[in-house]
């Protein structure tokens, strides 16, 4: 609340030099009869009012510059972050190519294994390889068996403790260098 403080003096001194000036012209338009200021009183008013809307301007324009700065380092932000989510991806599918390799998988078996990870059930697998469910099912018996896993949990938690390493960060596909994505 502090920060907004003073934009939120700048904003009422700006309204009512706003209504000075917009009274002054309608009561001219209207014919409105107002009692008579001196000369000096009403010079003061008109530059105190054209002050404080010259200082609005030059906050606002300052409050523009901000959120413009501030927009250009949130993209940036985002990008940083895609490239880190595409590395990953990237990663893991480095991983799932390579696993699916040591355990000795065939195309078929692959590409069951990669569906299963995916989340898709038996029968929308079966649907997808146009394959018979026992077909899909024996193909998943038999990924389990070579993984040395029981089920579909255990298959994704060896991928998921694969990518992790003991600090938590996403490891790199082989062919990057150095630290996590």
């Amino acid at each position: 609340m502090r920060r907004a403080a003073p934009f939120l003096t700048i904003f009422v001194i700006q309204a009512v030099c706003a209504f000075f000036f917009v009274s002054d012209i309608l009561a001219s338009v209207l014919g409105v009869e107002t009692t008579p200021v001196s000369w000096e009183t009403r010079e003061l008013m008109e530059i105190g009012a054209s002050v404080g809307l010259v200082l609005g301007v030059v906050v606002g324009g300052l409050m523009l510059h901000r959120a413009l700065r501030d927009r250009t380092h949130a993209l940036r932000d985002r990008n940083e972050a895609e490239e880190r989510l595409r590395r990953a991806s990237g990663a893991f599918m480095d991983l799932l190519h390579e696993r699916f390799a040591e355990w000795g998988l065939t195309p078929s078996e692959k590409d069951v294994a990669l569906f299963a990870i995916k989340g898709l059930s038996t029968a929308e697998i079966a649907g997808l390889r146009t394959t018979s469910e026992g077909t899909v099912k024996a193909q998943t018996n038999a990924i389990y068996r070579k993984a040395g896993v029981s089920g579909r949990p255990q298959l994704l938690s060896l991928f998921i403790d694969d990518l992790m390493r003991e600090d938590g960060a996403v490891r790199l596909a082989a062919n990057q260098t150095g630290d996590a994505a």
